[in-house]
């Protein structure tokens, strides 16, 4: 099994989830997260929906997308990245819930993709693909936080 560093190992699941499995030779569950994520992708629409999303058609977008398989994409993009940055090689100590910033991005992509179609910044529809991005930034700061404050409650 090649070693990979934790940075890197995130980054490849950025491109495309299963990337680091495949990379570190767990071909298992690097091949199902990559055939997954394109299935969920290809039924969802959701590289159609990214299209219309930069292009400024954000009601194409909404349209275009179907929620039923795009509620699936956050939780197997986020578990596929944490799967990854646990695998990788320890750059650091042994590290204790390092999940719950990925659990709970995972949570606010979907919820900001259920709400994707009713939410209006600045007169602006965000859309489904650029609402999600912009609610996991919570999601992960809750998580991070949520971490520290188990952690310190753990060494009391």
């Amino acid at each position: 099994m090649k070693k990979i560093g934790k940075l890197e190992a995130v980054f490849w699941s950025i491109a495309l989830p299963g990337f680091a499995q495949l990379l570190m030779g767990q071909l298992f569950k690097g091949s199902l997260f990559v055939f997954l994520e394109i299935l969920i992708n290809v039924m969802g629409h959701f590289n159609t929906a990214i299209m219309y999303s930069f292009l400024g058609e954000t009601e194409m977008a909404l349209r275009i997308v179907d929620y039923q398989w795009l509620m699936f994409y956050p939780c197997l993009y986020m578990f596929a990245m944490w799967d990854a940055y646990r695998s990788a090689s320890p750059e650091t100590p042994i590290e204790t819930l390092t999940f719950l910033p990925f659990v709970f991005g995972a949570y606010f992509i979907t919820v900001g993709l259920m709400y994707s179609p009713k939410v209006e910044i600045f007169g602006v529809i965000p859309g489904p693909v650029f609402f999600p991005m912009m609610a996991l930034i919570p999601g992960l700061l809750i998580g991070h936080i949520l971490r520290k404050i188990f952690l310190l409650i753990r060494k009391t």
